[in-house]
């Protein structure tokens, strides 16, 4: 299983043996094209002898493979439960080094969010994030990186979950979120519009209907408790287990 270009090389050195030819061989790709999108080449583009997996439709739709023979398995995560209790009438961000990635992420946007709600924003790379965007410690609490566990709990005492990615293949934090049980406000862009339908939530290119949609919620927090219930058997049913694994074992025979 390849999931990185050195990694072909690096496999024939270690294993005298050509992946794809000596050895049968996949090469998993976890991102979005990041250059002259659509016509990016992926590195293994027509190569007959293995076989790229994506894991969203979106991805395989945008790298150019060639005649390389491509399938998508979409991911699969263990359920972490019904958490939601929705009880802070704030919004969960999941973002890593949102200041280096900053349009990415959508880390721009989020002024015009903490206008209707306050954020409680999760991951690496925090350090003066709300400094940057002019915010108070009330508006943006930045609470970092947690383990696991304590993550999914603190995320789901949040009313809502924001993804305010522009460009992403799909991140597992908004699997998770809808796992736990929270609606979801994000942008209209790559895979989410797929992941995310309506009655779990909302989704738009305009900034100002998303904030519209995060005031109802933190209004209207009934609404957002049977949209994470939606949202959550949606994402049990699409980005469980047994599909992911089901899915790996056809492949791998």
């Amino acid at each position: 299983v390849l999931q990185r270009p050195e990694e072909i090389e690096l496999a024939e050195r270690w294993l005298r043996r050509r992946p794809g030819r000596d050895v049968p061989a996949v090469y998993v790709e976890h991102n979005t094209p990041k250059a002259d999108v659509p016509n990016t080449r992926h590195p293994v583009a027509d190569r007959a002898d293995l076989v790229l997996v994506h894991v969203t439709p979106f991805n395989d739709l945008m790298w150019d493979a060639g005649r390389a023979p491509t399938v998508v398995i979409e991911h699969g995560i263990a359920d972490p439960g019904y958490r939601y209790t929705g009880e802070l009438a704030r919004a969960a961000v999941v973002v890593n080094e949102p200041l280096r990635r900053w349009r990415v992420t959508g880390t721009d946007l989020l002024p015009r969010f903490a206008e209707v709600a306050g954020l409680d924003v999760f991951g690496l790379g925090l350090a003066g994030l709300g400094d940057r965007l002019g915010l108070s410690a009330a508006a943006l609490r930045a609470v970092g990186d947690l383990p696991g566990g304590q993550l999914h709990t603190r995320m789901a005492q949040c009313r809502f979950y924001l993804h305010p990615v522009r460009w992403t293949s799909l991140g597992l934090s908004l699997i998770e979120a809808m796992q736990l049980g929270m609606p979801v406000v994000g942008m209209a862009s790559t895979e989410a519009v797929e992941a995310v339908p309506p009655e779990a939530g909302v989704l738009s290119t305009r900034v100002d209907a998303l904030v519209a949609a995060a005031r109802q919620l933190i209004n209207e927090p009934t609404l957002a408790t049977q949209r994470g219930k939606n949202a959550r058997e949606v994402a049990l049913a699409r980005y469980g287990l047994p599909a992911f694994l089901t899915a790996w074992d056809r492949l791998i025979e």
